[in-house]
């Protein structure tokens, strides 16, 4: 496969490795735990919690990769656009914009 070029193109890639119902919900509660995990780790002043983030984010999220989606986490080949684009389709599932549920997306 060419490398993907753009943000959009990449984004687009991301929804499709990500059709698993299981796979984005496990995905949805570890990046909504890496947000609790970030405010307690400011609000204690505990600067050892942020270990904890990459830990919960990436173990939810390649769980679901590797036991329900069945591919390898596009984070392996594009870290950053990976990142951006856990948080993206994070706050899509929240605000309605993608389901949680990938059949049911509209995009």
């Amino acid at each position: 496969m060419d490398r993907i070029k753009t943000y959009k193109e990449f984004y687009i890639f991301y929804l499709t490795e990500h059709s698993n119902k299981t796979c984005r919900t496990l995905h949805f509660i570890g990046t909504a735990l890496v947000f609790f995990i970030a405010f307690f780790a400011v609000y204690l002043s505990r600067s050892f919690i942020w270990i904890f983030v990459p830990v919960v984010g990436y173990g939810f999220a390649w769980v679901g990769h590797f036991y329900f989606e069945k591919n390898k986490p596009a984070t392996f080949k594009y870290p950053l656009w990976s990142l951006a684009s856990d948080f993206k389709m994070f706050f899509q599932i929240l605000s309605g914009i993608i389901s949680i549920d990938p059949s049911k997306d509209k995009m």
